[in-house]
């Protein structure tokens, strides 16, 4: 029988192989989605697939099931610390989602993905949801049979938010977005009633690609983010990845027609960075880099985005920014009117330029059509017009293109079914936090308005970012914010918020 000591540099080996493999995966993906050319598509599947199986076969070998084993009993008998606990915990609760899948099911799924997102940078490009459609029916396919080989007997959708969100499933969300429509709908029908919108002539007009992407890491530097551990590009759908605390990646989309697109991108994108750079760096090559979850990740990045960067405190900062990379544009705004473009709210098409009060609509309608294709009442043939009548009966628009409807978003083309719901969660974590984060005694406000965000960051840095996934995601928010999540916080904030702007 191996000593606990030398089972600890057997498990120090597995995590140091798993890292590898992670860099690689990750740096593959990362140039797949900037810069490969479009025949790569095909020789990149084969590469993740291959990496996939190796993966799966480190985990799932009988020697890994019996450290673990072993391992895992050292630590409820206290043999172990607080972090090679949570080690064992988390890389035995990943090798049991994957040893009842076969390798050969899972690589099948890499190829998948890798191929989907091929077609749907086309499609979306083409206003072809007909190309993309077979892609969608195949991964929903496998993604439920997945599921079933997992969790033989329970429902797959509610697998797959458990995945993203530990702790979650429809059940869960189907309060969540209850407590959230109610918020928001009687808002949205007040600001319609009245009749008013803050004008956003202030920042409309065209703005250099180039001067914007000197703006970006302007936004980045003001943030805090480490330009020595990240790399910045470009890509259709913006996104941000990691593969441990000294490199971030983070690839935006700039419009020349919209910079405030790219401002908030960036804001966004860098919440999710500061997160991955912020992990404490002796969880590099662990298991425990990275973000615990996809809610408390969106929570960091919706909390740069809106909390800091629509904030009416931090206007004047952004104000300033602006005037310097586009000298003369801005000299007649004033950071009021500022603050007021950024905040109008109106339902829109696009799920990525949404204001906060009408987002969540835009999550709840991909939930209910998620759950239609897993349930089976619906297959991605109908997903166009489930998509086009939810949209006019949620947000009173038409839709007149796949483009800008239902081919928007990467996710449903990379096997991120399930994803969608912790957008809407992570903002309402936000809201939890920046209250407790006040109540602590930081003055946010302060802290946007001189542009100095070290005690932000540092208030997150405690008690989100450096824990990376060895707190599961709701006793995380629990032991920050001192009580279980409450998203009344978040109801309130919005009510609070847009009231005021629009004198409901």
């Amino acid at each position: 029988m191996p000593t606990i000591a030398e089972d600890l540099k057997a498990l120090d080996a597995l995590q140091a192989h798993l890292f590898a493999h992670r860099h690689a995966t990750t740096s593959i993906m990362f140039a797949g989605e900037t810069t490969d050319p479009a025949e790569a598509a095909g020789p990149r599947a084969e590469a993740l697939a291959t990496l996939e199986e190796e993966v799966h076969e480190l985990l799932c070998r009988a020697e890994t099931g019996e450290l673990l084993g072993r391992l895992g009993k050292a630590a409820e008998s206290g043999e172990l610390d607080e972090t090679r606990a949570a080690q064992v915990r988390v890389l035995a609760r990943e090798r049991d989602e994957r040893v009842d899948v076969p390798a050969a099911v899972q690589a099948d799924f890499a190829r998948l993905c890798c191929e989907a997102q091929s077609v749907w940078t086309r499609a979306k490009r083409e206003n072809d949801w007909a190309s993309f459609s077979p892609y969608l029916d195949r991964m929903v396919a496998s993604m439920r049979a997945i599921a079933e080989m997992r969790r033989p007997g329970k429902d797959a959708y509610d697998t797959l938010l458990d995945d993203f969100e530990r702790g979650t499933s429809r059940a869960f969300y189907d309060a969540f977005f209850s407590q959230v429509k109610e918020c928001v709908v009687p808002l949205v029908a007040a600001m319609r009633e009245r009749g008013w919108q803050p004008s956003r002539a202030c920042i409309e007009g065209t703005f250099d690609h180039d001067t914007q992407m000197a703006l970006a890491r302007d936004l980045l530097d003001l943030e805090g983010l480490r330009a020595s551990a990240l790399t910045l590009s470009e890509t259709e759908h913006p996104f941000t990845d990691s593969v441990c605390s000294a490199h971030a990646y983070i690839a935006t989309h700039v419009y020349e027609d919209d910079v405030i697109s790219n401002v908030y991108s960036m804001l966004h994108e860098g919440g999710h960075a500061m997160y991955e750079q912020n992990v404490d760096p002796s969880y590099d090559r662990t298991i425990l880099n990275g973000g615990v979850s996809s809610g408390v990740h969106e929570s960091q990045s919706r909390f740069f985005e809106n909390y800091v960067g629509r904030s009416e405190a931090f206007a004047p900062v952004l104000l300033e920014a602006l005037r310097r990379r586009f000298p003369g544009r801005f000299d007649s705004t004033s950071a009021h009117e500022l603050y007021l473009a950024v905040n109008r709210a109106e339902p829109g098409l696009i799920r990525t330029e949404a204001d906060e009060l009408t987002y969540p609509l835009h999550i709840i309608i991909r939930y209910e059509i998620e759950q239609m294709l897993f349930d089976g009442t619906a297959t991605a043939v109908d997903v166009p017009a489930l998509w086009n009548e939810r949209y006019a009966s949620y947000l009173g628009l038409e839709v007149p293109s796949d483009t800008l409807g239902c081919l928007q978003d990467v996710h449903w083309s990379c096997g991120d079914l399930g994803y969608f719901p912790t957008y809407a969660l992570g903002g309402a974590y936000g809201a939890q936090l920046l209250d407790a984060m006040r109540a602590d005694g930081v003055d946010f406000d302060g802290a946007c308005a001189g542009g100095e965000l070290e005690p932000i960051r540092a208030w997150l840095r405690e008690r989100v970012w450096r824990h990376g996934r060895a707190i599961d995601p709701m006793p995380l928010i629990e032991r920050a914010c001192g009580a279980p999540f409450d998203a009344s916080h978040y109801t309130r904030y919005l009510t609070e918020k847009f009231s005021a702007i629009y004198d409901l």
